[in-house]
């Protein structure tokens, strides 16, 4: 069974592109809702949470207070590192328990915004980036998340990979810059990935 990553900036359409793949009957990993999915029910991952961040890390419902840890992380890097540091070997390890109820599959996808920040790429046998160009992008979230300025859309965009990085270390790239037919794309993709198996 092949591990295929699936990345690309916020805005260039993976999630439309994960859809049609999921259309044909391959399995999705969505990493920012697993991550969550962990935060809210992986004990250990709780425990480090409230150590590192104290309980307000958590509601008194016992969700998870994601404004509460975004104001102490999104301006301050190594915060955020430490963060991760505490996240993602918890999703890494959740990956690992998904991907081997899906062995009787030729391939699976893990979708992951960070692949190569969170060192997930290493998990994966290829990548594939979906690229769009910044002005498509920003048209998109500025319709999507009516709720965040200009400002705050393209301080999220610096603190990902650049897409021309993420294209550099693609095997694959799927263009989804509203010039190009997507289900194409997909369908070639995924006629290879079942060929290699």
């Amino acid at each position: 069974m092949l591990k295929i990553g699936i990345t690309g900036g916020i805005g260039t359409g993976k999630t439309i592109v994960t859809r049609i793949f999921a259309l044909l009957g391959v399995p999705v990993y969505d990493s920012d809702a697993r991550a969550k999915w962990v935060m809210h029910h992986d004990a250990i991952l709780r425990q480090e949470l409230i150590a590192a961040y104290g309980p307000d890390a958590f509601t008194a419902q016992g969700d998870l207070n994601r404004p509460y840890l975004a104001s102490i992380v999104f301006n301050n890097p190594e915060r955020l590192a430490a963060l991760n540091a505490i996240v993602h070997p918890r999703v890494r390890a959740d990956f690992e328990v998904w991907t081997a109820l899906h062995t009787n599959k030729p391939y699976i996808l893990k979708e992951a915004a960070l692949m190569y920040e969170s060192d997930a790429w290493k998990q994966m046998d290829e990548i594939i980036t979906v690229f769009a160009p910044m002005e498509v992008r920003m048209k998109r979230l500025q319709q999507r998340d009516a709720h965040r300025s200009e400002e705050e859309i393209k301080a999220i965009i610096e603190k990902q990979l650049s897409e021309d990085e993420k294209m550099k270390r693609a095997q694959h790239i799927i263009y989804n810059d509203e010039q190009t037919l997507l289900i194409p794309q997909v369908l070639e993709l995924h006629t290879y990935f079942i060929s290699k198996v």
